[in-house]
C-alpha cells in the first residue's frame, strides 16, 4: 500500500502539507477507500487519522464525510459535508446530504435539499437524486410520489450499477404499492469462501500508519 495508489487529483489536493505528512495522509485516505465497503468501520478510523493530521483539506473532509455516512453517523456527515463546500466551492454529494437528512428522520428536509440541487448536475447524479427522493416520499408514505420521481429519472445515460440500484428502487416502491411481490433474498451459502484479508493484516497495517 503506497501513498501514490490514491488518485491524482486528490494527491495534488495534499500539496500543501509536507512531504512525510502528505504521504502519511495519502496512505490514511487510500485505506480508507479500501476497507469503506468492506469494513465502515475501519475505514472511518483511517479517515479520522487523517483528518488529525490535514483537516483543512477538502479531499480528506470528504473522506471524513463518506465514511461517517457509510457508518451512520449522519449529523456528523451532514457536517463534514458542508465543510468540504465550504473549502472546495464544489457542491458534489447532494444525495448523501439528502440521505443523510433521511437517515435523521428528516424526509422534508431532504427534499428541500434535492429541490435545491443545481441544473448542473449529470445524468447519474440525477439518478441518486431521485432514489434519495423516492426514499423520502416513502418515509412520508406517499408511494405514488415516490413511483413517479423514479418513473421521471432519465434512463438513457445511466452506469450499470446506477441503472440497477434505480430499477431496485422502482421495484421497492411497486411492493409498496402492492404492484410486485418482494424479491426472495439469497439462501446463506456455507461453503463461500474468505476473501482473503486476513484480520491480522488489517490490524498489523493501521499499526504501521499510527506509528509516530
Amino acid at each position: 500500500m503506497e501513498p501514490a495508489e490514491l488518485d491524482r487529483a486528490a494527491r495534488s489536493r495534499l500539496r500543501t502539507l509536507s512531504k512525510p505528512n502528505a504521504e502519511r495522509v495519502a496512505q490514511h485516505l487510500v485505506m480508507a477507500g479500501r476497507l469503506l465497503e468492506g469494513d465502515p468501520e475501519q475505514a472511518y478510523e483511517h479517515a479520522q487519522a487523517a483528518v488529525r493530521r490535514a483537516g483543512r483539506v477538502d479531499v480528506v473532509r470528504e473522506a471524513a464525510a463518506l465514511t461517517a455516512y457509510a457508518t451512520g453517523r449522519y449529523a456528523e456527515a451532514l457536517r463534514e459535508l458542508r465543510t468540504v463546500r465550504r473549502l472546495s466551492g464544489v457542491d458534489a454529494h447532494r444525495a448523501v446530504e439528502a440521505d443523510c437528512e433521511r437517515g435523521l428522520g428528516r424526509p422534508d428536509r431532504a427534499l428541500a435539499i434535492i429541490a435545491e440541487a443545481p441544473a448542473t448536475l449529470s445524468a447519474s447524479e440525477r439518478a441518486e437524486l431521485a432514489i434519495v427522493a423516492s426514499g423520502a416520499r416513502l418515509d412520508l408514505d406517499e408511494p405514488e410520489a415516490a413511483l413517479s420521481v423514479l418513473e421521471r429519472a432519465e434512463q438513457s445515460r445511466l452506469d450499470a450499477d446506477t441503472a440497477a440500484r434505480l430499477a431496485e428502487a422502482r421495484h421497492e416502491v411497486l411492493v409498496r404499492l402492492g404492484r410486485a411481490a418482494p424479491r426472495e433474498e439469497p439462501a446463506a451459502d456455507a461453503s463461500v469462501e474468505s476473501d482473503g484479508t486476513d484480520d491480522a493484516d488489517i490490524v498489523a497495517v493501521e499499526d504501521t500508519l499510527e506509528g509516530e
